[in-house]
């Protein structure tokens, strides 16, 4: 009771100071009047509020400390664990697992990107070598070609061969009543017009003079069926007994008479650097086979002469 008479002339003090701080109106000071009344009836009553709620604030605190010294000492604890050095151990051993499988992982990748070179390399390898086989198929085939073509010209050869051996001498050809040579060998060298002739001459023969259509095809053919298709037809040629030395444009064969049918190919003769001898050479249509030449052109070439009589064979 002591306690609280003591309050209440504390608060009676404060009112009777809050009546006479300062001088107002009388309506002001009617109505700050009422105010006050109504603060002091209030007042009266938050003393008690105010206890309590101090008194929550400092158990919430309390509670607050309490909790902060438990997360302390955890933290503490758990740093001592730490400390010890089993957490630690563990976590170094993880990262040197780690750390070993990085390396396995790198070795591993640098040993694929050996292996892969290595294969890169052998493929490469093998590409070269089936290339080089590829040659060496298409070298075989054109061998092969050539010998077939080789034996299918014996083939058409060996009648007029037999029929050569009662009439013409070894190596010469019989066709159409005359015995022909033709310069197939590839140990004999290509020669000038006038050096072909003169090998015809050393034969008692003279280079291949050539008057009639029959003629003309039986040799056609008979060139055709040994050409080199890996020659160029340039160089494929064949000197036959014609030329036009003596006039321009007058062609002539070498028993003296004037060319009266030849088989040229088209835009031939054309004389272009003074070519003034003729050759045979082995195209697709035998009516367009014969060129013009400078004479010292190097050529293969064609004899003819005479058959033997019976009575000599």
């Amino acid at each position: 009771m002591e306690d609280g008479e003591s309050s209440v002339g504390i608060y009676d003090s404060s009112y009777k100071e809050l009546i006479y701080q300062e001088d107002f109106s009388e309506d002001e000071h009617t109505l700050y009047s009422n105010q006050e009344k109504q603060q002091v009836s209030m007042s009266m009553v938050r003393p008690e509020s105010i206890g309590n709620h101090y008194k929550l604030l400092t158990v919430s605190l309390a509670v607050l400390a309490v909790i902060l010294l438990a997360v302390d000492i955890g933290l503490g604890v758990y740093y001592s664990k730490l400390t010890d050095g089993q957490h630690i151990t563990d976590i170094s051993n993880e990262v040197a697992k780690l750390q070993a499988t990085y390396n396995d992982a790198v070795q591993s990748r640098d040993e694929a990107k050996k292996q892969l070179a290595s294969e890169i390399s052998q493929q490469q390898f093998t590409k070269w070598e089936i290339e080089h086989e590829n040659k060496r198929h298409k070298s075989y085939e054109k061998l092969s070609d050539k010998i077939q073509l080789e034996i299918a010209a014996l083939k058409s050869h060996i009648p007029m061969i037999k029929e050569g051996c009662r009439h013409c001498l070894p190596g010469w050809t019989f066709m159409n009543s005359l015995c022909y040579y033709f310069a197939f060998l590839d140990n004999m060298s290509r020669r000038s017009w006038q050096e072909a002739r003169q090998f015809c001459t050393k034969r008692e023969s003279d280079l291949a003079v050539i008057d009639s259509r029959e003629t003309h095809l039986a040799i056609s053919n008979l060139i055709n069926n040994y050409q080199d298709r890996a020659r160029e037809i340039s160089i494929s040629g064949f000197w036959i007994g014609l030329r036009d030395v003596e006039q321009e444009g007058i062609w002539k064969w070498v028993d003296g008479r004037t060319l009266n049918e030849g088989f040229w190919n088209d835009g031939e003769p054309n004389n272009q650097g003074n070519e003034d001898c003729a050759a045979a050479y082995p195209r697709s249509n035998p009516f367009m086979s014969w060129n013009d030449a400078p004479c010292n052109y190097e050529l293969k070439w064609i004899c003819q002469m005479a058959p033997r009589s019976s009575s000599e064979s």
